[in-house]
């Protein structure tokens, strides 16, 4: 049976109410899933914080309640911290870029002398 609930969020995440959950072992814990969410749809996902949940689902709860519930959110994604895939600091060298490309560097292109010589002309 599908759990009901008050809130229809928790009804909609259609978690089984008869599935059984496998107990800890002592001085065991929950798995972690990382949170990322959306406040206004169009906008990227932003990384808020981690919640430990026995499933993909109770995270997903754990995550609305405790990660959009005062603040303005229209989607949460919920990851497990397993799946998430890193680079180590000893490969930083993946990262150069060749240095004569500085043209696709914003930094390199000073424009606000122009700008304010342009103005003054059309002020004179």
């Amino acid at each position: 049976m599908i759990i009901q609930s008050l809130d229809p969020r928790v009804t909609r995440a259609r978690i089984d109410q008869e599935k059984e959950f496998q107990p800890l072992d002592q001085l065991d814990q929950f798995e972690t899933y990382e949170v990322f969410h959306q406040k206004k749809r169009g906008q990227q996902h932003s990384h808020v914080g981690i919640v430990h949940a026995p499933n993909a689902e109770l995270a997903m709860v754990f995550a609305k309640e405790q990660y959009s519930r005062r603040g303005q959110c229209v989607n949460l994604w919920v990851v497990r911290t397993r799946d998430v895939f890193i680079t180590e600091y000893e490969d930083a060298d993946i990262f150069e870029t060749t240095p004569a490309k500085l043209h696709r560097e914003a930094e390199s292109y000073k424009v606000m002398d122009r700008i304010q010589a342009y103005k003054e002309r059309q002020e004179a």
